[in-house]
């Protein structure tokens, strides 16, 4: 009997090392991009200041020039895929592009379906409405009534904060950008606006001065990060490595001073 279960143990050792052999090695995802000499980006349409084509026609902002110093790190050139806000995600899980880089906050939600970076940047989401009529609201309550609407972005952090915060109003989803957003509480379709701080920021540069006011109320403190597929373990610890030499060597205060912390960029693109 004995002799008998060693025999099986034996085989099932050697079954179990045939099937080793024989299933294919799992793809590295960094050995691919560079192999194929491109990385591919999936970034957002119109989210100024992280991605933006500018007035002279060319894809930049401080996401894209990340991307664009990775990629020369790589020895790659760099691909960017523009999509909708709602879009940027299934894109990546399509395998259409290698990674994701918009100002895309790393909820929880979001991270059981792909793979956040380490957090590149801080923001949250903020309020904002017509210039001259920050007045009715200067509170979450004020906010949180069933005659006020509010402007969000279809499958932004915004769109989950304002049903979170505020319950009895009237929450009307803009698929695209954040300028639609914008655009929705100018022309009066909406009384105020959510969205992350940095886009507001970005975006109120696309529209007449002093035109928008952001209220004092400030919703969350939110994590930026980029994404990859939740498989592609390598290639997130190289995107991770990237930016620690970076803040390292100053290319990565260069690029948020410029993009995120000034509106330096405006006066060039």
């Amino acid at each position: 009997m004995a002799q008998r279960r060693k025999g099986f143990m034996a085989a099932l050792a050697v079954m179990a090392l045939l099937v080793g052999f024989a299933l294919p090695a799992a793809a590295d995802t960094l050995e691919e991009i560079v192999q194929r000499g491109e990385l591919r980006v999936a970034v957002q349409t119109q989210g100024p200041p992280f991605s933006f084509v500018d007035k002279n026609g060319v894809r930049t902002g401080s996401s894209v020039e990340f991307c664009k110093l990775m990629a020369e790190e790589m020895g790659v050139k760099v691909t960017f895929l523009d999509y909708d806000w709602d879009g940027l995600i299934p894109a990546l899980l399509s395998k259409k592009a290698d990674i994701l880089a918009a100002d895309m906050t790393a909820t929880l939600k979001r991270a059981l379906k792909v793979s956040f970076t380490d957090p590149f940047y801080y923001t949250g989401a903020v309020v904002f409405t017509k210039k001259g009529k920050g007045a009715n609201f200067r509170t979450v309550e004020d906010c949180n009534k069933e005659n006020v609407t509010i402007a969000v972005l279809l499958g932004s952090t915004g769109e989950a904060e304002a049903k979170r915060f505020f319950p009895k109003a009237n929450i009307k989803s803009y698929k695209g950008g954040g300028p639609l957003v914008i655009n929705a509480v100018l022309s009066g379709h909406a009384d105020i606006g959510v969205n992350d701080e940095t886009a507001v920021i970005g975006q109120m540069q696309e529209f007449p001065p002093d035109s928008i006011e952001i209220l004092p109320i400030r919703l969350t403190k939110q994590p930026l990060a980029f994404a990859v597929r939740p498989e592609d373990t390598h290639l997130l610890q190289w995107i991770n490595l990237f930016f620690a030499w970076i803040k390292e060597d100053g290319r990565y205060d260069a690029n948020i001073h410029y993009w995120v912390k000034t509106l330096d960029w405006k006066k060039d693109h």
